[in-house]
């Protein structure tokens, strides 16, 4: 069903009311990463169980990443409403047992139901956007719906601080209930498809492969380094089970009549492009957030408050790039936007390859801005590029392998930008231990970071801690400067399309 079928159905497709839902839809999944973190100490308290305190957040990014193609693909065979329907709807089931759950074991079951779901709700709503649009609106829309993830990270916190305050931390998850519920209404009343009746093929046997490595591979990423050494024996079996998966699944895709992932998808050179960059933004996003406010509070010596400003900064630029995209691209092209976008992620991680403590928050906001701008628009000009880059019926995947790529993205970035955070510590604090008189470890780090924690570290002490960690923190700005460097060069070798 094309584009132009859709627009012609706009009598019985209530468009506003349908993106209204949506927005809502996308906000209540978007939400859930800033206001569960707010909330985690609390539960914490309450349930025990200290040791699976990652787990809470990596069992819903797990489940949420290798979904994403899988409803991409069930949502180009049955229709965009049905698989959004069902996403919500166990998004929903997972949230209100999160609430009821008695321990942390419970809590981080709970939380693979719900990233089960919220698999569908992000791919999914950006499909059905490039479906009831056209290409000169799509960009406009898009930023709307980018707009929801900064806003989330600015509410999530507040709203998180506040329930835990003045509620019970049940809330955060059953707070959901009524936002899915609304989403699930305007969707079910006002979208409608006229998908073609016809006898389903659906590639079990892919997906199950595709599960299956791409599981290994975050479980990787989420406990290597961490729980289990690089060389051990866990993390080599992941690394088997991950390249013979994908392996398997490759030459599975290449023999079924309906493959989840088309490989002919791969072979466009705009959609691999724009994918392959999409990953290496999706790390630089991830670096920022993570260690930003870390260098604020424990380099530089300010608030928890001044530390999120520089970082809400980019929740500012993201959205307002994405929206005047649209204007530019359809003049200059989806390729020179790109460049202009990947241009702008140079130029504001250049911010922090040179900041230092004296330079201040200011200059992190700057640069943090800088980067907002370059991801609202590389991220807004290859999701509408794709999208006009394919026919309706593997729209869908098409959409979700982008969404997928920056999830693979932040995973990936994450654990290599924090294994080289660690090491170089590790290795900073190893060399200056001499100069004192007590040991110490990345660990200690909790004693600059949080000024609540009781130390009687001395000064030198102190000093040689908050050294250490500017000097590592360096090294993982310069880590987010490269992948801004392979961004743009990537940009570069996005093909010129006929009109755009």
């Amino acid at each position: 069903m094309s584009t132009e079928a859709i627009l012609k159905n706009e009598k019985k497709t209530r468009r506003p009311f349908v993106l209204a839902s949506l927005i809502i839809a996308m906000f209540m999944a978007a939400i859930e990463g800033t206001i569960v973190a707010t909330a985690m100490p609390s539960i914490v308290s309450d349930l025990g169980g200290f040791t699976l305190y990652s787990w809470v957040f990596s069992s819903f990014l797990l489940m949420n990443a290798v979904t994403t193609m899988i409803y991409g693909k069930l949502s180009d065979l049955f229709g965009r409403k049905p698989i959004y329907m069902f996403g919500v709807s166990i998004f929903l089931i997972g949230s209100i047992l999160c609430g009821f759950a008695t321990s942390m074991v419970m809590l981080v079951v709970f939380r693979f139901i719900q990233g089960l779901g919220a698999g569908a709700v992000q791919p999914i709503a950006a499909t059905i956007v490039g479906d009831m649009y056209t290409i000169e609106e799509r960009a406009k829309i898009q930023g709307y719906l980018s707009s929801v993830w900064g806003i989330s990270a600015i509410i999530g916190p507040l709203a998180g601080g506040l329930i835990v305050r003045f509620s019970d931390w049940a809330w955060i998850f059953w707070m959901n209930v009524p936002l899915g519920i609304i989403g699930m209404i305007g969707v079910g009343l006002f979208l409608h498809e006229n998908v073609e009746k016809q006898k389903q093929s659906i590639d079990y046997i892919g997906s199950s492969l595709f599960f299956i490595s791409v599981s290994a591979l975050m479980i990787l990423f989420i406990e290597g380094g961490v729980d289990w050494d690089w060389l051990s024996l866990p993390t080599l079996v992941l690394v088997m089970l991950f390249v013979l998966g994908l392996a398997a699944f490759l030459f599975r895709e290449a023999k079924a009549t309906s493959p989840m992932m088309p490989l002919g998808l791969w072979r466009n050179r705009l959609i691999a492009v724009a994918n392959v960059a999409t990953l290496t933004s999706g790390a630089i996003m991830i670096g920022l957030s993570s260690f930003l406010p870390t260098y604020v509070q424990g380099v530089m010596g300010y608030s928890a408050i001044v530390a999120g400003f520089t970082l809400t900064v980019m929740s500012v630029g993201w959205p307002l790039a994405s929206t005047f995209t649209g204007y530019i691209f359809l003049k200059i092209g989806f390729r020179m936007t790109a460049m202009i976008g990947g241009a702008s992620l140079v130029i504001g991680s250049v911010f922090f390859i040179t900041l230092d403590a004296s330079k201040g928050p200011v200059w992190a906001g700057i640069g943090s801005f800088i980067i907002g701008i370059g991801m609202g628009m590389t991220a807004t000009t290859f999701i509408v590029a794709i999208q006009n880059h394919v026919d309706w019926k593997t729209r869908g995947v098409a959409t979700a392998s982008n969404m997928f790529m920056r999830m693979i993205g932040s995973s990936l970035g994450a654990a290599l930008l924090g294994g080289i955070l660690n090491s170089r510590l590790n290795k900073y604090l190893t060399q200056n231990n001499t100069q004192v008189d007590q040991s110490l470890s990345a660990s200690s780090i909790n004693t600059i970071l949080d000024s609540s924690y009781p130390s009687n570290m001395s000064q030198e002490s102190l000093a040689i801690l908050e050294d250490g960690l500017a000097h590592s923190l360096k090294s993982v700005y310069w880590g987010i400067f490269i992948f801004a460097i392979v961004t743009l060069l990537l940009t570069i070798f996005l093909p010129k399309t006929k009109n755009h």
